[in-house]
């Protein structure tokens, strides 16, 4: 948001206008996609698209069998059921999901459903583009990652057809 002191967009200071492929609410940090193009902004946001995006969560309490069953299977959030997802055990309080979709707060609405409080969630992947830069840093794609990526959207719908 233009309008929030300290947003990515003055942060960053790019010559030329761009735009957030996504957001991650204050209190997440991880991977966000800058672009010039709006078109790959939607090819990539577009659920239907199913475009990976993944995260790493550590929560307040242990991480049983049954809640990675229940998350990866469907949660009801925000008047709809959450598409089934990927989940694995990362320790004993994290677990790693891949998600297609990107309801607001999705996770850590998935979470409070189960009686689980988020205390830290990291994107580290979109697609075929991994985290790699420090915290409050940023870098240019790879040459081999835009490539991979305009390959991957090539056939991605950008609007409502």
């Amino acid at each position: 948001e233009r309008k929030v002191q300290g947003n990515i967009i003055d942060a960053i200071g790019f010559a030329t206008r761009i735009f957030p492929i996504g957001r991650l609410d204050k209190p997440s940090e991880g991977l966000i996609l800058l672009t010039s193009d709006g078109d790959i902004v939607n090819k990539i946001l577009r659920a239907e698209n199913a475009h990976e995006k993944h995260y790493r969560v550590i929560v307040n309490r242990v991480v049983s069998d049954e809640f990675i069953s229940k998350m990866s299977s469907g949660i009801p959030i925000l008047d709809t059921v959450t598409k089934p997802c990927e989940l694995r055990r990362a320790g004993k309080f994290g677990f790693d999901i891949i998600l297609t979709q990107g309801l607001n707060r999705q996770i850590r609405r998935m979470c409070e459903y189960l009686n689980y409080e988020v205390q830290s969630l990291k994107r580290t992947r979109i697609m075929n583009i991994h985290l790699k830069s420090e915290l409050g840093s940023h870098r240019d794609f790879t040459a081999l990652e835009l490539s991979t990526l305009n390959k991957t959207l090539k056939d991605s719908k950008k609007s409502i057809e």
